[in-house]
């Protein structure tokens, strides 16, 4: 019944039915993004490409989390959520704001708490897929049971810093080669405007000495 997911040896995945879906990762951060479970949010993306695209992924952190955290999430490419009250209360409201987008085939919750139970039933009920990633101790097994996939996270997944690094300089790179792109077009265009510039000027000037031979 669990499977273990290509070369993530940390990951377990009930099977069931995949699909290419559009999918919103909703991640409660407090509840999992903790040091004991040291959990890389680039290994749950990858987890979860055999079943569709993110198009939606968003991290619930409350008014304590650090700089450096919310950075982090940042630069892995999710959205932080930096809630002052309950982060269980707007997580599960905007998941269930999500059961009316038609964008979205799948939404999945990254959490152990089972206060996301009603939102989670709505969802289905509207015809959503669920998918629920989480960890022991304390990993509710209702919403282990409702869900269509569960992904289960073990220990030792450590934030990758080498790998985040090499991201970003490829992303700078990337950026630095897409603006001298652009330069050289710029480059190119002045060089033909003024070309054409000079051009014109010639033309005028055999055409007022023709104009000036004439009279």
């Amino acid at each position: 019944m669990w499977k273990k997911l290509g070369n993530l040896k940390k990951f377990y995945v009930k099977t069931g039915k995949k699909g290419a879906n559009k999918m919103a990762l909703l991640i409660d951060g407090p509840n999992m993004l903790r040091k004991e479970f040291n959990v890389d949010l680039d290994k749950v993306r990858d987890a979860l490409e055999q079943f569709g695209d993110i198009v939606v992924g968003r991290v619930y952190l409350n008014q304590y989390a650090s700089d450096k955290l919310i950075e982090a999430i940042a630069n892995q490419g999710f959205e932080p959520r930096i809630s002052a009250g309950d982060v269980d209360v707007e997580m599960a409201v905007e998941g269930t704001e999500l059961i009316f987008n038609k964008n979205i085939d799948t939404i999945v919750y990254m959490t152990r708490d089972a206060d996301f139970l009603p939102a989670i039933r709505k969802a289905k009920e509207r015809g959503k897929q669920i998918i629920v990633v989480g960890a022991e101790p304390g990993f509710s097994t209702a919403i282990q049971n409702i869900a269509d996939h569960v992904i289960r996270v073990e220990e030792d997944f450590e934030l990758d810093k080498e790998k985040l690094e090499q991201k970003k300089r490829d992303r700078e790179h990337s950026i630095a080669v897409s603006e001298k792109e652009a330069e050289a077009v710029d480059v190119q265009k002045n060089n033909q405007e003024h070309k054409k510039s000079s051009t014109d000027s010639f033309k005028d000037g055999i055409s007022n000495s023709i104009n000036w031979l004439k009279k």
